[in-house]
């Protein structure tokens, strides 16, 4: 093939092996089933056929050693380039400034030297039989004597890891080896135009163990076409079983971050990133384990295999990423509906997960019956991988040059950013396109098993023991400024926690218009489930209301910078203030976090003066104001409702808790400009103020004394019993702690209206407000002092359930509850 490159001959031959591979089959397949021709027997027939395909397997054979022979000459080749500094690097070694020591250049070269010995050889034997091709050539016994010297590759690959390391220490002290080790020059192929390529020793010294795969496959696609009568064949199949077996006892000893395959330039192919997503697959949510290789995205599933039984992936598709692409917002097509899970439903999931959590902790605490603790755990494990399958909601759709789309979903903005970003940074070197053959799917897909660095879903049952169980309670974080944008933008961030395997996003900042610095100065109360990480995301908002992602109906905002930060209970569980830098894309985002466990966030201390609103006992303020319902109860419910009812997430979203203490601060004071500053202020702050008067009472609405009752009326089974007790419980109340929880359950059943909009249901609101106005005393807490994972225990699903009774119901009036007091004894 004169004038054009080994790498297009190379390609050429595989696409004519891949082209013959189908034509066999097609034709072993469409054999005409005409009538014998007159004169002609059916014998004759077969042996014809049986000529035709001999004749074919031939050409095969050829094609596929041609093949092997074009990429045996380069690896030599790279075997050569490697040789070529060790002998300069040895004559130094014994002078009086040496670049490496002679025990460092053996553990680098070890058996180098071997190696080029042993595939020059078998190439000189190979070539003239190549060369000289007929059908008699017999070449079985030459594969034979490689398999049988893959003794030298064993030694190689038990010194490997230390030769990496050991190159890589000599090339971070010693500036004249790094310039070699950097640079070596690899001999290009005779008929190639460029005399030489650029290639770094890292590379070069994986190049053997890739070669042992290569080989294999050979052997495989070698045997496939030789005859079962032909001599080569047992010849063969012996080398091929020694090869098979070769490769999977060295698998677990290379660098678990490489395939053992090559690229269709014949670059090794690395695992770049692998984790699990949900998939849409007609119209059904499917888990995947998604794998990013150097140059091809798969998508494979875990097949169920029989105890005893190596696991494997089971490949659904793959996309070469050289045909993968992202297209702009104008062309890309409406997303298919997905079905939402309603969010009471994941909210009730994630409080049976807690209370599953608690009956295990007890199962250990008291050493429970092991199978009694294995179905628990079998049961919170189908209720944890229910939630992972369910909650994710973000679209990310990955689009093949064709036409063709996949849509994964994800729960968190910074995991479709990170994918995104892994990809197009492969994207930007020079990647062919390419199809796999069955056999190199098969290799790939295999090798996924041992590859992953994602080994279990995030599940609490499949964490070890003495893992660390994550933080609960309150996380306050302060987002102070952040510095390094290259010029002016609208900028704010958004904050992530962990929960329940999965991140979600927490809380947003104001956006800062038109600077390359902004001042945010912000502080937020995230509340932590189980959380080890907090994420900050970095946004430039984009006011152009043209740019819709059809995905999720939303304005596009781009990140410009993202980072994480592990929460360290050490570090975070001070009363002062941790200052912190995340660094992000040349971004520096500095901000403060403390954190306060639920207990103490929600410990009551009656307030001192009795000036004030907040902790001072509601009858003293509705006394003192000559009100039935709090001022600030009144004022807070007016403004979300003028203009908070339609805010996604409303009571939800953390608000800016600097924003929130001033507010506390003007009722506190009888500020006369308290309406103003109200007309002013951020709606999430306002919303957040109303929550902070409830939970700082001295006592919570729905008081002390009645918990335990209203803990057992909601456990009854007769849903008569239960509406007597419940309405009795209602009428039991301090006037002013009646006026008011009805006036606040008026107020959210109005919220609950326009779940539509912002997305809050009765159960998000009962999920949000149940905690606070319904809680046990501090006595009676002490007394039943748990795990910190037991805070979405059987208490706070049972405060939930109390809370949501009441929101459910047909509207209660204060007049019909004091009405039916005449029928009820008023003792509890």
């Amino acid at each position: 093939m004169p004038g054009r490159g080994l790498w297009q001959a190379m390609r050429e031959e595989e696409e004519a092996i891949g082209y013959l591979d189908r034509v066999l089959e097609d034709e072993d397949e469409e054999e005409p089933r005409t009538p014998s021709t007159p004169g002609l027997g059916s014998g004759f027939l077969a042996t014809e056929k049986g000529e035709r395909d001999s004749g074919k397997s031939l050409e095969m054979r050829k094609l596929v050693l041609s093949d092997f022979l074009a990429s045996e000459e380069i690896y030599i080749n790279q075997l050569e380039a490697l040789l070529l500094p060790m002998k300069p690097l040895k004559a130094t070694a014994t002078t009086s400034q040496p670049v490496l020591t002679t025990q460092q250049i053996e553990t680098i070269f070890y058996k180098i030297q071997d190696l080029y010995e042993i595939h020059k050889e078998f190439y000189d034997s190979l070539y003239p039989k190549v060369q000289n091709w007929d059908s008699s050539v017999v070449l079985g016994h030459l594969f034979q004597k490689l398999a049988s010297q893959l003794g030298v590759y064993k030694a190689f690959v038990d010194n490997y890891k230390i030769a990496l390391q050991t190159a890589e220490k000599c090339s971070q002290s010693n500036n004249q080896f790094q310039k070699i080790s950097e640079e070596l020059k690899v001999k290009s192929p005779k008929d190639s135009k460029e005399s030489h390529t650029s290639v770094t020793m890292e590379a070069l010294l994986y190049k053997p163990i890739d070669r042992v795969t290569r080989s294999t496959l050979v052997l495989h696609d070698l045997l496939k076409h030789t005859p079962s009568d032909h001599p080569d064949y047992p010849l063969l199949q012996d080398a091929l079983r020694i090869s098979q077996n070769f490769l999977s006892s060295i698998n677990e000893d290379i660098d678990p971050r490489r395939t053992a395959v090559t690229t269709p330039k014949g670059e090794t192919r690395q695992l770049v990133k692998d984790g699990f997503l949900v998939e849409m697959a007609e119209g059904t949510r499917k888990l995947r384990h998604v794998f990013l290789f150097t140059d091809v995205l798969l998508c494979a599933k875990l097949k169920k295999t029989a105890v005893g039984k190596h696991q494997q992936y089971d490949c659904k598709w793959y996309m070469p990423l050289a045909e993968l692409v992202f297209p702009s917002l104008e062309e890309l097509d409406p997303c298919p509906h997905v079905h939402a899970m309603p969010d009471h439903d994941l909210e009730d999931m994630k409080m049976k997960i807690s209370s599953m959590k608690s009956e295990v902790q007890k199962e250990k605490a008291n050493k429970g019956q092991s199978r009694a603790m294995e179905r628990l755990k079998k049961k919170m494990f189908d209720n944890e991988f229910w939630l992972l399958l369910n909650s994710p909601s973000i679209p990310f759709r990955i689009h093949h040059r064709n036409g063709k789309s996949y849509l994964f979903l994800l729960s968190s903005d910074y995991e479709r950013a990170e994918w995104r970003e892994a990809i197009q940074r492969l994207q930007k070197k020079d990647l062919q396109t390419f199809v796999l053959s069955s056999v190199e799917l098969q290799v790939l897909t295999g090798s996924c098993f041992k590859l992953r660095t994602v080994h279990n879903l995030p599940v609490t049952s499949n964490k070890d023991d003495d893992e660390p169980p994550g933080m609960y309670g309150f996380l306050h974080v302060i987002v102070h400024s952040a510095k390094g944008f290259k010029q002016s933008a609208n900028l704010y961030c958004t904050l992530e926690v962990d929960s329940f395997g999965y991140f979600v996003s927490k809380a947003k900042t104001r956006v800062f218009r038109d600077t390359t610095e902004p001042q945010w100065n912000e502080e937020f109360e995230i509340e932590l489930e189980g959380s080890q990480c907090l994420r900050i995301l970095c946004y430039e908002k984009c006011y152009d209301k043209t740019k819709l992602n059809k995905d999720d109906n939303e304005i596009v905002d781009r990140i410009v910078g993202k980072g994480q930060v592990q929460l360290d209970p050490q570090t975070v569980q001070t009363k002062n203030w941790h200052m912190d830098v995340i660094e992000m894309n040349g971004i520096k985002v500095e901000f403060s976090m403390k954190f306060t466990s639920r207990d103490m966030s929600l410990k009551r201390t009656p307030s001192k003066k009795q000036t004030g609103v907040f902790g001072v006992k509601i009858s003293v303020v509705t006394k003192r104001e000559r009100s039935k319902v709090p001022y600030i109860v009144r004022q807070c419910v007016e403004e979300v409702e003028k203009r908070g009812i339609d805010e996604v997430g409303i009571y939800r979203i953390s608000g800016v808790a600097t924003d929130i203490q001033a507010l506390k601060a003007a009722f506190d004071s009888n500020n006369k400009d308290i309406l103003v500053m109200l007309s002013d202020m951020d709606i999430n702050a306002i919303a957040g103020t109303l929550k902070l008067y409830f939970r700082e009472l001295p006592e919570p609405l729905l008081t002390d004394r009645l918990y335990p009752a209203f803990m057992q009326g909601i456990a009854l089974s007769d849903l008569s019993a239960k509406e007597n007790c419940m309405m009795h419980l209602l009428r039991s109340l301090p006037d002013p702690n009646l006026i008011t929880f009805l006036f606040l359950l008026e107020h959210l059943k109005r919220v609950a209206e326009k779940e539509p909009v912002n997305k809050m249901s009765l159960h998000n609101l009962a999920t949000v407000f149940g905690p606070t106005l319904l809680r046990p005393s501090e006595a009676e807490s002490k007394g039943n002092l748990s795990l910190a994972s037991d805070i979405w225990s059987h208490d706070v699903m049972a405060q939930v359930q109390v809370l949501l009774y009441y929101l459910q119901h047909s509207p209660i009036t204060f007049a019909e509850l004091k009405r039916n007091a005449l029928f009820f004894s008023t003792d509890v």
